[in-house]
């Protein structure tokens, strides 16, 4: 029989604020640059600090640095999938039981919500060129003299720190603290 997780409905209260917040404000933020910029190529960047940090519209037809374009229905269903692991993750392998866990995949189910609207093309109007149908929105802007980042979004933002945040908890967590076996297995 396995032990009872104290107060696990904050737990997963908290899970669901951050991915809900996370994808509600990566979809607000987009929705408004979007509306206020127009579509890409219809305004010059606008810039926060001049040459370095802007806005300025995107639609990503790839997934990261815009590889894979045209499998915008291939990533959707990898973020489906994904949503579901880090479901299964939370409840089935414990990782409910770590805070630093709940707010990574917190922040990485935030990032999926996100582009994943994009994806599945929630976004799009018919006078869009047809191949943006399952594109992402992107719209912050980085640049260093002729070196140029490639647009991103808050979803995006979100997913890097989630997977650092992953990443740093697999360097950190000593192995008798191992969260991969399922419930019923340990005694």
């Amino acid at each position: 029989m396995s032990k009872s997780i104290p107060h696990v409905e904050i737990r997963w209260f908290a899970f669901a604020t951050i991915a809900i917040i996370g994808a509600g404000l990566d979809l607000w933020t987009k929705q408004t640059v979007f509306d206020w910029r127009g579509i890409p190529g219809s305004s010059q960047p606008w810039w926060v600090i001049n040459g370095y940090v802007g806005i300025e519209t995107a639609v990503n037809l790839g997934a990261l640095f815009g590889m894979g374009a045209g499998f915008g229905s291939v990533f959707a269903t990898l973020s489906i999938l994904a949503a579901i692991a880090i479901l299964v993750w939370l409840s089935r392998f414990r990782a409910i039981e770590s805070w630093w866990l709940l707010v990574a995949l917190g922040c990485v189910m935030g990032g999926i919500g996100g582009n994943l609207y994009d994806r599945l093309g929630l976004w799009y109007q018919p006078n869009f060129p047809p191949e943006w149908k399952s594109g992402v929105r992107d719209w912050i802007l980085l640049r260093y003299q002729q070196y140029t980042w490639p647009n991103f979004n808050i979803a995006d933002s979100l997913l890097v720190c989630g997977a650092i945040m992953l990443a740093i908890h697999s360097f950190m967590t000593p192995a008798s603290q191992d969260l991969t076996q399922p419930i019923e297995s340990k005694q």
